[in-house]
């Protein structure tokens, strides 16, 4: 049976980061309802595209109107089994908004799955819940995630990490590891 995944996401989050897996969790039969303060089932956010073409740091192109197709304040954190939090810039206002900051208490108390990708981070840095933990991140995110008490894991572009139960990556490109190893944390079994 599919788990029920919350996906956290704002204004300018990044595309492919909203966008793969989003359709990837439901491919595999989970449920993923994805949220933005102010906004309710149906409205749409806007999405940029990050690129890496060889500047000091990535470039952003507008993206895709991603639907939502629950409403913020509807939800309960309790429902859900596991959190998604993309990266791209929504993170760093999301992490001014303190029922955003609750919701991502609930699930690192709770002990259940998180999984966060490039600036994602910034909003676990400020929830508070990065004390002692293995994080990776866009590598503009690691003085927070050392601010946040957490150790900043320094890996490859394709790689992901995992700590007990938040696995984490540096961006896009690292969707195969990091999606691989949060269907793991969750317990999805996928036979050939």
């Amino acid at each position: 049976m599919g788990k029920k995944i919350l996906m956290i996401c704002g204004d300018f989050a990044e595309d492919y980061e909203t966008m793969v897996p989003f359709q990837a969790l439901q491919a595999v039969g989970h449920t993923v309802h994805a949220v933005c303060p102010g906004k309710k089932e149906g409205e749409a956010i806007a999405t940029a595209i990050h690129d890496f073409e060889g500047h000091q740091t990535y470039s952003e192109k507008p993206g895709h109107a991603f639907a939502l197709n629950a409403s913020f304040d509807e939800i309960r954190a309790g429902d859900y089994d596991a959190l998604v939090v993309p990266g791209g810039r929504a993170p760093e206002y999301l992490r001014l908004d303190p029922k955003v900051l609750e919701l991502v208490r609930h699930f690192f108390v709770t002990d259940k799955p998180v999984a966060a990708i490039c600036h994602g981070a910034q909003l676990l840095a400020a929830a508070g819940v990065l004390e002692g933990r293995l994080c990776s991140a866009y590598p503009a995110c690691a003085p927070e995630v050392r601010l946040g008490g957490g150790r900043y894991a320094d890996i490859g572009i394709t790689e992901a990490v995992t700590d007990h139960k938040l696995v984490t990556a540096p961006a896009w490109p690292a969707h195969p590891a990091w999606l691989a190893q949060f269907l793991a944390v969750l317990g999805t079994r996928i036979e050939a």
